[in-house]
């Protein structure tokens, strides 16, 4: 049988990290992480089994929200390194098989921006239109503001011009104008430099506020057009290129963002499936789950999914009803600290789960099995937690635990000189950390590395076909994933009691003559015998990976 090439879409089975520069490694002891330190943990990351690492911002900016207010689309924080430390960065991973894709954060700019101070000095500057403006007294948009703790508008007024700017986020992030064609011909350059630089594709930022053209007169054409005109453009300079974006919509608004030829983003985030399965966690009922993956739109098969547990931002909850939203609120983060913006969590998982390492497996376990491509947050692998102290979602961006130190070997500066400060207690440093995991056979971290080794030889969770399982338990989510002849049975139990599970093979690809049955996470092999049923015991918060290979089909690990 033939089995497919999988190569040129490298990001079907992908494992991506997310990390942060400014909070990873320091490499000179100024309390800040750079470039330089990032580079020298790449061998830890391709020992974990990382194939791409996702950049957040690193560009130069006043860090009034963290990187995400950019005055310069071509250089980086002079905090973080130079240009040079950047590209030796991207070398380095790829020396080590990995690639690197960055954020691209074009919806706005800081107000600090060389384009905004331009635009905002006179009417009549050939920048003014880089931004969007209104002459006429904004109506009431509090209800659309993304941050409800800072604005009360999308619209803020200019003192010298005395007309509003609209800024979807904070009012020092004054929104692009895309209609513009110099707008997006800037854009495409800062792409185009920073392929020319080594990177593998972007991680596009708040995709639906970027391609808005609210308030922008005259005829902007669709968004979707320019979406693809992008994709184009990233395909002209690297045809293995990703854009992977950011669409918090509802599933039947956001599948529009792939495009009808599978021609405007590569991948999007599931953030549907990522809410649901929060609240199967806190009802101990796979069937909220199951339902969002069966309601999953299917897409071209040039296209896929990011499955994520935590991701760098707040654990937003916002596509739950509220009665829903005020069940995860009472399991995971009761205390009002714990919450941000009345819609989601300013908490990491081990936490959440009060540190349970069974039910912490199976969340991971339920992650790398999804039909998806899996996304960490740097420092999942380990378990780290949070600073409720921090404002928002600066609560999870604390500096890596690599180390037991005072430091936790992030950098040589005192504690109290650190970007951030670190996690206390017992998701701290002193008790959660990369040196001590690496020592621990039964740590979260090995278990971490079994999981992304077992999902890279296993091309059917990447390129197969999905299909739930019905089970008379609601607490078990089991689903098959069907590829060249071998199929994948996975099971998680999602309650606190043992259940045995039972699954007829008389059905797709599995015949009833028998096969050769893997439990991938035991390593263990027995023969199927015909007539046989899958017979499955989990323990309380268990999971399985079954592989069943038929004779004649592709041979796999």
């Amino acid at each position: 049988m033939r089995v497919t090439d999988t190569s040129d879409l490298w990001w079907k089975n992908a494992v991506i990290y997310c990390l942060d520069i400014e909070t990873f490694c320091d490499s000179n002891g100024d309390g800040i992480g750079d470039f330089a330190g990032a580079a020298q943990r790449l061998d830890y990351l391709a020992e974990l089994g990382v194939t791409c690492v996702w950049l957040m911002p690193f560009y130069p900016s006043p860090q009034r929200d963290d990187g995400y207010d950019i005055v310069d689309f071509y250089g980086v924080d002079e905090r973080l390194g130079t240009l040079g430390d950047m590209v030796e960065f991207i070398r380095t991973a790829k020396d080590r098989g990995m690639r690197v894709i960055a954020d691209l954060v074009v919806n706005h700019t800081s107000d600090q921006h060389p384009w905004f101070k331009q635009a905002r000095s006179s009417k009549d500057n050939p920048y003014r239109d880089f931004y969007v403006w209104r002459s006429e007294q904004p109506p009431d948009t509090s209800s659309e503001v993304v941050f409800p703790d800072q604005e009360n508008s999308i619209w803020t007024k200019d003192r010298k011009t005395g007309e509003w700017y609209l800024h979807r986020f904070y009012s020092h992030q004054p929104d692009l104008n895309v209609a513009n064609p110099a707008v997006r011909d800037e854009i495409a350059k800062a792409i185009g430099f920073w392929m020319e630089l080594g990177l593998s594709g972007f991680r596009v930022d708040a995709v639906p506020f970027f391609l808005e053209t609210r308030g922008i007169d005259g005829h902007a054409g669709d968004p979707h057009d320019y979406l693809r005109d992008l994709r184009r453009f990233l395909s002209r300079r690297a045809g293995d290129a990703v854009l992977l974006g950011e669409v918090n919509l509802p599933y039947e608004q956001q599948v529009e963002f792939f495009g009808d030829a599978a021609d405007e983003l590569t991948m999007q985030f599931d953030f549907v499936t990522m809410q649901q399965m929060y609240l199967s966690l806190a009802r101990g009922d796979a069937r909220p789950l199951a339902r969002a993956l069966t309601d999953r739109p299917k897409i071209d098969s040039d296209s896929q999914w990011a499955t994520f547990v935590r991701n760098h931002d707040e654990l937003t909850l916002d596509k739950l009803m509220s009665s829903e939203r005020e069940e995860v609120f009472e399991a995971f983060g009761p205390e009002k600290r714990m919450q941000v913006y009345g819609r989601g969590l300013k908490r990491r998982l081990p936490p959440m789960l009060g540190g349970d390492p069974q039910r912490i497996r199976m969340v991971y376990s339920l992650l790398f099995s999804l039909p998806g491509t899996p996304v960490l947050f740097y420092g999942e692998e380990i378990g780290m937690g949070e600073n409720l102290a921090a404002e928002g979602r600066m609560s999870v961006r604390t500096p890596m635990q690599w180390t037991d130190e005072d430091s936790a070997g992030f950098s040589s500066a005192p504690p109290d000189k650190l970007v951030a400060p670190l996690v206390e207690g017992e998701f701290g440093p002193d008790n959660v950390n990369v040196a001590a995991s690496r020592r621990d056979r039964s740590s979260l971290l090995r278990f971490m590395g079994t999981l992304i080794r077992r999902y890279r030889e296993c091309p059917e969770l990447g390129w197969g076909t999905f299909t739930m399982i019905d089970t008379p338990h609601p607490a078990v989510f089991a689903h098959r994933c069907d590829w060249e002849g071998n199929t994948l049975f996975l099971f998680h139990n999602f309650s606190d009691e043992p259940i045995d599970v039972e699954v007829s093979l008389d059905s797709g690809d599995v015949p009833r003559g028998g096969g050769v049955l893997t439990d991938l996470l035991e390593d263990t092999k027995t023969e199927i015998e015909p007539d046989d049923d899958l017979k499955v015991k989990l323990p309380p918060y268990g999971y399985r990976w079954l592989r069943i290979q038929i004779p004649g089909a592709g041979r796999l690990w």
